[in-house]
């Protein structure tokens, strides 16, 4: 299907050819019939990805800063890859649109394929010819509503948003001050209500195209002032609501000016934000600002999925603002086709951006795009030619050909940067829900195709290894799925969220184990866990002076991690399974790794949430079978500033400390060891994947030992188990396969 996409880094807009979407579980799949171009957040992002790397730092001193303070933790060469990875990732563009579905989710009510739909968000309802939707962010449209009309429902909502706060009433005289495309539907809505409108803008030619459904219009502030006073027997506007766009601090300055005194001024558009004191001071004004559509809006219990809120306690919530203009539409009381100057069809949209950006120096309000009535729903779109490798008889691999499952933030910023000039590795496919980020990573990594379909992966013959890098909460099913399909398994962690999904691993990997091998294969079906720090050259460095030490060890890590809020995906109980079971276990794992011990029981205690946090400040004590005993403070209360990880070693007359994975001190006796790494931070991601295919091609051992994995994953779920009992908890067993214990590098 075509999508409009733009480059982050080079401002280059395009139409692509991306894979169509999957229906989301709480939404539905739209084929576009109409979408609408903002010319005022649209052209805003436009052209801030349009600027250079200097100008972009020069506009947004505060990532500067961040930039700065990362390159001081981690290394220049750490966080200059960090840099260079946002920039690479494309931007969807577009928020609002209208069309039919053609898919609804499993657990969508109310709508079905054939309806005829408005669609709003960002990333949702954007230019392209299938869109995947969030089912509160759909709404039906009556018969009498067309497709062109409909895609200014969201638009409409915001507008009906900003005079829904002005708390308007029957005959209050309201004033407009800029009248674009949500002034005017905000002036014909207000007229709709019974106001009397003032509306003003700098541009005569809109000032006049709102003539019809205004008492009266001004140029300039000072008529706008002088009208409003006429208009309310000399008091004022009851309500001014700015929807202009611009960084001037004027349109406050002017609101002040024309609105009585006690009245409400409200923000609607993106503005100067400097009140000016003394008009608002003397007239005691109450100040307000729209957040967009309504109630729901950023809330991702909402949006995401589906919850809506109580009608009897928030009457208007973002979809029934949605829902309401649609109405007002139907009913013929606000009319948008005077507002459309433009039209393109979605393969000549980048000429919609000459206009909206000025290239073309002409006059413009509501640019629309258009769409086929027929649309490819192919969900792999290849980008160079692939072979199927059933292989010759060979007890191993002859090389990796990798299904990369979840293109996300970790795959493009860490793993495929670490893998992608690896030997023996072939990138094949690479799957994502959103077809923009596969295709995307596919393009920059260089992947034969990409995809919206990981079972199509799955049973795909050219793949024989399979990265699954997707949320915390498919894991599971995934790894199982792939090992069925007779696929080598690497999971970035955690494996599993809970007890029972790693007895159907562990029972999955036992049978493919046992099953017949073919093509005279001696190792059947692998599973790797991204447990990568165990691979870093520093802790292998460590592990080598600890093979002397013959007692028990004290371990500590300190992981310093930071403030994610309660409502992150990661801190979802359903999707990533909080903390301790999504981070977490990486530390619980290196010291299992160090101690060489399986642990047999471990206490959590927290801190109190005090309504910041989400069970995040921990401490966890590990005892190993061995008499090892190990802590992790793992704490989303520090300052980031002060450095992430801290790793202590004591035993046997060996002292280690390593320091973010840039500094190492070994004293061991005579030995005095000190390592570092000015430049970059190294925490095995290569290593493990260099480890990984050399096992498969015959050439290595295991990079982990399946019963390491599960050891470390029990432990996880034992934490997990007292950090919610308050109580110590025994390590639960879970029977494994026998299998050579060697470990790559141990």
């Amino acid at each position: 299907m075509k999508q409009v996409i733009q480059s982050f880094k080079t401002g280059e807009l395009s139409v692509s050819d991306v894979p169509a979407p999957l229906p989301p579980a709480s939404g539905v799949l739209v084929q576009t019939a109409a979408s609408l171009v903002s010319a005022g957040t649209e052209r805003m992002v436009v052209d801030f990805a349009e600027k250079n790397l200097l100008q972009k730092a020069r506009s947004r001193p505060d990532l500067v800063r961040q930039t700065v303070d990362k390159a001081r933790r981690e290394g220049v060469l750490t966080t200059l890859d960090a840099v260079q990875n946002r920039l690479d990732q494309p931007m969807s563009l577009g928020y609002s649109s209208a069309g039919i579905v053609i898919e609804a989710g499993e657990r969508i009510e109310g709508i079905k394929p054939g309806d005829r739909v408005a669609c709003a968000g960002g990333g949702h309802a954007v230019h392209a010819e299938v869109v995947a939707v969030p089912r509160n962010l759909v709404v039906p449209l009556p018969d009498s509503v067309g497709f062109e009309a409909a895609a200014f429902t969201t638009l409409g909502a915001i507008a009906l948003q900003g005079i829904r706060l002005a708390e308007v009433r029957l005959g209050e005289v309201v004033a407009v001050i800029g009248l674009g495309l949500l002034g005017q539907l905000t002036v014909q809505m207000l007229k709709a209500a019974g106001c009397v409108v003032v509306g003003m803008d700098i541009q005569p030619a809109r000032a006049e195209l709102a003539r019809p459904y205004a008492h009266a219009v001004a140029v300039n502030g000072e008529d706008l002032a002088l009208l409003c006073r006429q208009l309310s027997g000399g008091h004022g506007a009851d309500a001014v609501l700015i929807t202009a766009d611009t960084k001037s601090n004027g349109p406050l300055e002017t609101a002040g000016e024309a609105a009585r005194d006690k009245g409400i001024v409200v923000a609607v558009g993106a503005v100067g934000m400097t009140v000016p004191r003394k008009v608002y001071y003397e007239k005691e004004l109450d100040f307000r600002i729209s957040r967009s559509y309504g109630p729901g809006r950023y809330d991702p219990q909402y949006e995401e999925k589906g919850l809506d809120y109580p009608y009897a306690y928030v009457r208007w919530t973002e979809g029934r603002n949605m829902q309401a203009f649609v109405g007002l539409l139907a009913e013929g009381k606000v009319d948008v086709q005077p507002l459309i100057t433009h039209r393109f069809p979605i393969e000549e949209a980048l000429r919609a951006y000459d206009v909206i950006t000025g290239k073309t120096s002409e006059p413009f309000l509501g640019v629309v795009l258009t769409y086929p009535q027929e649309v490819n729903l192919e969900r792999k779109v290849m980008l160079r030619s692939t072979e199927t490798h059933a292989g010759r008889p060979s007890p191993h691999l002859d090389k990796v050909r990798l299904g990369v499952i979840g293109a996300g933030n970790y795959a493009n910023a860490t793993l495929l940067p670490a893998i992608k000039d690896l030997d023996n590795i072939e990138l094949v496919s690479i799957a994502s829900g959103g077809g923009l980020s596969a295709r995307s990573s596919a393009v920059r990594f260089g992947f034969a195709y990409c995809t919206t379909d990981a079972d199509a992966l799955l049973g795909d013959p050219a793949v024989n290894t399979v990265a699954i890098l997707t949320r915390h909460n498919q894991h599971a099913r995934q790894v199982v799925s792939g090992l069925q399909a007779g696929k080598h398994v690497f999971v970035e962690k955690p494996l599993c969220l809970t007890h029972e999904e790693l007895e159907e691993i562990v029972s999955t990997y036992r049978a493919a184990q046992s099953a017949p091998r073919e093509g005279g294969r001696s190792i059947s079906p692998s599973l790797t866990v991204g447990f990568n720090r165990r691979f870093a050259p520093f802790v292998r460095e460590l592990k080598r002076h600890l093979r002397g030490v013959r007692e028990p060890l004290m371990l500590h890590y300190r992981a310093n991690v930071g403030y994610i809020p309660p409502d992150h995906w990661v801190q979802d109980p359903t999707q990533g399974g909080g903390r301790l079971l999504g981070e977490a276990c990486h530390f619980i794992d290196l010291l299992v790794y160090l101690s060489g011990s399986a642990p047999s029981r471990i206490t959590t205690r927290a801190l109190p949430n005090s309504g910041r946090y989400s069970g995040d400040n921990l401490l966890i004590t590990l005892e190993f079978a061995d008499g090892s005993l190990g802590t992790v403070t793992y704490v989303a209360n520090g300052d980031k500033g002060f450095g992430k990880e801290m790793l202590e070693v004591s035993g046997g007359g060996l002292s280690a400390r390593l320091d973010d994975y840039r500094l190492l001190l070994v004293r061991h006796g005579e030995t005095n060891l000190k390592r570092e790494a000015r430049l970059r931070q190294d925490k095995g991601h290569k290593a493990e994947w260099r480890a990984l295919s050399s096992y498969l091609i015959g050439k290595g051992p295991v990079p982990i030992p399946f019963s390491s994995i599960v050891h470390s994953t029990q432990a996880t779920l034992a934490a997990y188990r007292s950090f919610a009992s308050g109580w110590p908890e025994a390590v639960e067993t879970v029977e494994t396969v026998n299998e050579m214990p060697t470990e790559a590098g141990a």
